[in-house]
């Protein structure tokens, strides 16, 4: 596969989050390989990853979880907790989460899944480091810190503050680190240059955190989207869909809105999120494409 030919088209219809993205490119043909032996070289311990095979809506996906020793494992709470809804309750089966007071309480996140009292908050400075302490390329690296940046600055935004001085709780947690390398590690893998983006869809309503019901979609969502100039398409979803990683993912990386005029798909991904919504397919498309001259 020859580099730098490659665009990427991300299908943001049933909106985007870290570790759906992280499936789509394994499922893309990022090597697996290469990715656990980048994640190695991070100077942080205490998690494992695992790569497997889900049905979403008929639809054969790759799913990819960040899995946390007991002692960095958060807190997490339901969909009754977080959306003030009991019926919502019958529709949950894996992790919410609280993410800087704006958190990630996403659709189909398991990337930044957990309640914000619990664990370790962190700088853009202490991620900084580790992503400068690992051994990624030069590139991966870029890529990372890129996203982290403007998740940095749209946190401080959010909060009054600025993005030296704004500490991430769920982005700082450690399966957060992960999924946003892996993300810069698989893209490097695969030669990817271009990356479209159209549009995300986004759903409705309201997510329960520590400062109370906070409406859909959550205040650095809304920031990475000006900031990015990201197009939001609304879906008929009552829970959010966009999580804050997903959108600093394209507002860092994306270099276009426009598909090309004329394309080849050379191969397809699919990556799978964690929680069901109904009118959505929970799943993450990703094409590689060579564009026609």
């Amino acid at each position: 596969m020859s580099n730098h030919q490659h665009t990427l088209i991300v299908d943001g219809t049933s909106g985007i989050s870290g570790d759906m993205t992280v499936a789509a490119l394994l499922d893309l043909g990022a090597s697996e390989e290469h990715l656990r032996e980048q994640l190695a070289t991070l100077p942080v311990d205490g998690f494992t990853i695992a790569v497997t095979r889900v049905n979403r809506h008929g639809i054969d996906a790759c799913d990819f979880d960040v899995q946390l020793a007991e002692g960095l494992e958060n807190h997490d709470h339901d969909m009754a907790w977080l959306y003030g809804n009991e019926a919502a309750a019958e529709h949950t089966h894996e992790h919410e989460h609280c993410h800087e007071h704006d958190h990630e309480a996403h659709g189909h996140g398991h990337e930044d899944h957990h309640h914000a009292h619990h664990h370790h908050h962190r700088s853009l400075a202490d991620v900084t480091a580790i992503i400068d302490g690992s051994q990624m390329s030069n590139g991966a690296k870029r890529r990372a810190l890129a996203i982290f940046s403007v998740l940095a600055a749209a946190e401080a935004k959010a909060h009054g503050k600025t993005p030296e001085t704004v500490m991430f709780h769920e982005v700082g947690a450690v399966d957060s680190i992960v999924d946003v390398c892996s993300v810069a590690i698989c893209l490097d893998d695969l030669g990817i240059e271009d990356i479209v983006v159209e549009s995300l869809s986004e759903g409705h309503g309201t997510i329960h955190c520590a400062h109370g019901l906070m409406p859909i979609p959550v205040p650095a969502v809304v920031n990475l989207c000006q900031a990015g100039n990201i197009a939001l398409t609304p879906a008929p979803v009552a829970g959010e869909l966009v999580t804050p990683t997903g959108a600093a993912i394209v507002a860092a990386l994306r270099t276009s809105e426009h598909l090309p005029s004329r394309y080849r798909i050379e191969a397809v991904g699919y990556g799978a999120g964690k929680r069901p919504y109904e009118g959505c397919s929970g799943t993450l498309r990703c094409l590689l494409v060579h564009a026609d001259a």
